[in-house]
């Protein structure tokens, strides 16, 4: 199971950009430790560090959904908050990224309206 988690942050920090001794700097943790952990070489990991990597990558979601979403709520959640963390990095691209969807929801509502 850890070893999907670590692919998993190992996914994560890359697409944020943060390097393995940074992140691991970040975390309180050794450079070593995380390597091993990413790469599915550890088998432990502390509960207090799985909140940290909880906090700074939204590893699992369970901190905002309900056993009632769907899979599709949850989707739509994760990429709520990507997208606001994207807006304080690069709010036009943001923007833009929010103007397609927001065209193409309304294109493909239309269209099936009309049918």
């Amino acid at each position: 199971m850890l070893q999907h988690i670590g692919e998993r942050i190992r996914v994560l920090r890359k697409q944020k950009g943060i390097s393995l001794n940074a992140f691991a700097e970040r975390l309180n943790v050794s450079p070593a430790y995380l390597s091993n952990l990413e790469t599915g070489k550890t088998d432990t990991i502390q509960l207090s560090l799985l909140e940290k990597l909880q906090e700074e990558l939204s590893l699992l979601p369970v901190e905002t959904t309900h056993s009632s979403d769907s899979e599709f709520d949850i989707r739509i959640q994760h990429v709520m908050r990507q997208l606001k963390e994207l807006e304080q990095k690069h709010p036009e691209i943001a923007d833009y990224l929010l103007s397609t969807l927001e065209r193409g929801v309304r294109l493909f509502l239309n269209e099936n309206s009309t049918r």
